[in-house]
């Protein structure tokens, strides 16, 4: 083989190296997301990355793995009006279509629920990219507008008493155990059983952090401080890994501590 044959053989076997790499080995750095995103997700995902937030959609379930995103309080503001689209950077068959969520309210008491919400990014210009159905699932009412709501709130509270001080946030659906689908739906899906969350910021040479998980089944009237967990949890719950940046130590330490932004979230009283 003549010494360009040889080149070419080894630039394509490093290309083709690159393109198939699983994406479980893959460590996604972005500036929304504060000591590196969640990896784990199937290769098969399609990584989305947005000026707001960065996501990883899953072709089966239709619905994110993961989301991240940054609030600070310049990001935030009122809500605006919903329309809701089928994410342009997605094939059909890969997510869903406004017309898949009818009945889907009075058949299974659910929202539209965002990943990454409307209201925490009102005050940018790229507000109407969290109306992308990439970013929204099939999410019971009763948590959408109760625990989930007020976490959400509590987000953009702390953004804002923290002045120049970003909230970092990743969350994302589990599945474990079968819901109903979407009656209307004409695609295959998976509807979640519940949702994590783990918020963090940067205090001064710390990083401080809480996590959550709701099953769907949450009740309106539940204080989104009584689902504290641990990233260990979220971990076995969802098989991604959080924190990559952090050195090996670091990241044991912290899958298995206690809430440390207790305080700050408004948990000060709770167990975890």
């Amino acid at each position: 083989m003549s010494r360009i044959g040889i080149a070419a053989w080894s630039l394509a076997a490093c290309l083709a190296a690159l393109f198939t790499a699983p994406v479980s080995a893959q460590e996604i750095h972005s500036a929304l997301c504060l000591y590196g995103c969640p990896y784990g997700s199937p290769q098969t995902n399609d990584l989305i990355i947005r000026d707001i937030y960065i996501l990883s959609s899953n072709d089966d379930t239709k619905f994110a793995d993961w989301a991240a995103y940054r609030v600070t309080a310049s990001t935030i503001g009122s809500s605006k009006e919903r329309i809701w689209r089928a994410d342009p950077y997605l094939a059909p068959e890969e997510t869903l279509e406004p017309e898949d969520y009818a009945g889907a309210s009075a058949a299974l008491q659910t929202d539209r629920g965002h990943q990454v919400p409307l209201a925490s990014f009102a005050g940018t210009a790229h507000a109407a990219d969290t109306n992308f159905l990439s970013n929204i699932t099939p999410q019971k009412s009763a948590l959408n507008a109760g625990a989930w709501e007020r976490l959400e709130s509590a987000e953009r509270t702390l953004a804002k008493r923290e002045g120049s001080t970003s909230v970092y946030v990743m969350t994302g659906p589990v599945y474990l155990r079968d819901m109903p689908p979407l009656p209307k739906a004409d695609e295959p899906h998976k509807v979640p059983s519940g949702y994590w969350k783990i918020v963090s910021i940067q205090d001064g040479g710390s990083l401080k952090v809480a996590s959550f998980f709701f099953d769907q089944e949450t009740q309106r009237k539940e204080l989104y401080c009584d689902h504290l967990t641990t990233i260990a949890d979220i971990e076995s719950k969802t098989g991604l890994r959080f924190f990559h940046e952090l050195s090996q130590a670091s990241v044991d330490k912290l899958r298995q501590a206690p809430a440390s932004l207790k305080s700050e979230i408004g948990c000060q009283g709770a167990d975890q």
